[in-house]
């Protein structure tokens, strides 16, 4: 038996009928079509990480190559522990947590942020060993798990339109948000153009349509820029074309910062920090923990749906074992920069290919290996350019509420609060504690009360604890 034989043995390509053009395939497509976070999680985290004598751009690098590693990791224990045909990596919404709420919103210092998402992976590999995580995420109420996809991807295309300048804050009297003026805004026009191109690209079902995507509208900046249609800056980054045009690309390729140890020194200081404060410590451990827990939770049981991977209670068998993964790569991705790692819904283009075992994920992985060459790229790539990736996966995440008995007051209540608590609150965490409290408490309301089990009880209760401590922080009773 030669070594592609057993290959194909170890990942049972015979029982899920399957081979490896069509597992080579599946996690090429999937690659591509979840490649976007390569460009995406620096723009998002260089946000909240500030590093004394680096530029955003260097700092934007170092994180990139902290994704695609912390990725790698991630990838391999599912690929090869779990035999799962997901991709994973910096979780989308994940990262804009740490960055725009903890960091940023809370004022909790990154590197000590580094080193709380590093205590709640070490917990999610202990949970996860003992089957605690796997019990906890079958008690979610069942609308709640095929709304949660769902109001994420309302939640990223918020985020989306944002940042690309298209939806803007309202004025003081009037709306909450409005729609930019596009004749003022020529990176929010060109961004709807992006748009427009991507979802041709996406509805044609062009493999990497997202990320030729982003390219195009990338492209297409920098081209209206140098025929002298708009100055330097406002279609490129900040001092890109400078560097370009003043030094040459050759230039700006060779002063790629591959070196992550000021991030792990990061990391690293983060621990000193836990002394200061150390209840402040196990309060930001508590709200990751929290978040980080059923946000993971969503977007697995999201993924699973889309691959048709769930039983009949809409269940995942075996789920300790790619939870084991992200566990894993949460852990590897806080002490090298990165936020939590997640499962990728874009798993489930791949599978639609007909990956059906971890040699898909196996693929993935090899491919965000290769990608690291193309590191030294993203300082040319437009910030409203790379946002145009959350708009689309936003989009896609919708499907999820087909699955919904609308017909049902409890189905229809609590997945309704789920889709919509989460991006109104800017929560993921926010909208998964609506679904959960309110399901028992309609449920009872309809008589049905014998049909909530103890732990589903618990479960809201725990996340009214949550919300205590939550508001006790707002609050200024206990401040970072």
């Amino acid at each position: 038996m030669g070594a592609s034989d057993t290959l194909a043995d170890y990942f049972g390509f015979d029982e899920h009928e399957t081979d490896y053009r069509t597992e080579t395939l599946a996690g090429v497509t999937t690659f591509l079509a979840m490649a976007y976070i390569i460009l995406v999680n620096p723009v998002i985290l260089s946000d909240a990480i500030v590093i004394d004598g680096y530029s955003e751009e260097a700092v934007m690098q170092m994180i990139a190559v902290s994704t695609i590693i912390s990725g790698i990791a991630a990838i391999l224990v599912m690929s090869l522990y779990a035999n799962r045909p997901f991709a994973l990596a910096s979780g989308m919404g994940l990262n804009a947590f740490f960055a725009f709420t903890v960091v940023l919103g809370l004022g909790v210092p990154w590197e000590l942020a580094l080193v709380a998402v590093f205590v709640e992976g070490i917990v999610f590999i202990a949970l996860t060993a003992v089957g605690a995580r796997k019990y906890i995420i079958q008690l979610f109420p069942e609308p709640v798990k095929y709304a949660v996809g769902a109001g994420i991807g309302v939640f990223l295309l918020f985020i989306g339109l944002e940042q690309m300048g298209i939806v803007v804050p309202g004025p003081e009297d009037g709306d909450i948000v409005e729609l930019a003026n596009l004749f003022t805004s020529p990176a929010a026009t060109l961004g709807i153009v992006g748009l427009v191109v991507t979802f041709m690209l996406y509805a044609r079902g062009i493999t990497g349509g997202i990320v030729l995507g982003i390219l195009a509208t990338a492209v297409s900046g920098w081209l209206l820029t140098i025929a002298g249609l708009v100055t330097p800056d406002v279609l490129t980054p900040e001092g890109a074309y400078d560097d370009v045009t003043n030094d040459g690309l050759a230039s700006v390729i060779g002063g790629t910062h591959y070196d992550i140890t000021p991030l792990i020194s990061g990391f690293f200081d983060g621990f000193g920090m836990v002394a200061e404060d150390p209840l402040v410590f196990l309060l930001v451990v508590f709200t990751f923990f929290f978040v980080d827990f059923f946000d993971t939770a969503g977007t697995l049981i999201g993924v699973s749906q889309v691959g048709g991977f769930l039983d009949e209670d809409g269940d995942l068998p075996e789920m300790e074992k790619p939870l084991m993964a992200d566990a894993v790569g949460t852990t590897v991705g806080s002490m090298i920069g990165t936020s939590t790692v997640t499962t990728y819904i874009e798993s489930s283009t791949g599978i639609e290919e007909g990956g059906r075992t971890g040699f898909t994920a196996l693929v993935v992985g090899g491919l965000f290996a290769v990608s690291l060459l193309f590191v030294p790229l993203l300082e040319l790539i437009p910030g409203y350019a790379t946002y145009v990736a959350l708009v689309v996966v936003g989009i896609i995440m919708l499907q999820g509420v087909v699955d919904i008995d609308w017909n049902h007051p409890a189905w229809a209540i609590s997945g309704g609060l789920t889709i919509t608590i989460m991006p109104l609150t800017m929560s993921i965490a926010n909208g998964l504690a609506a679904g959960i409290i309110s399901y028992p408490l309609i449920k009872a309301a309809m008589g049905e009360r014998r049909e909530v089990s103890l732990g589903q009880w618990a479960l809201a209760i725990s996340f009214i604890v949550y919300f205590v401590v939550y508001f006790a922080v707002e609050a200024g009773e206990v401040a970072f």
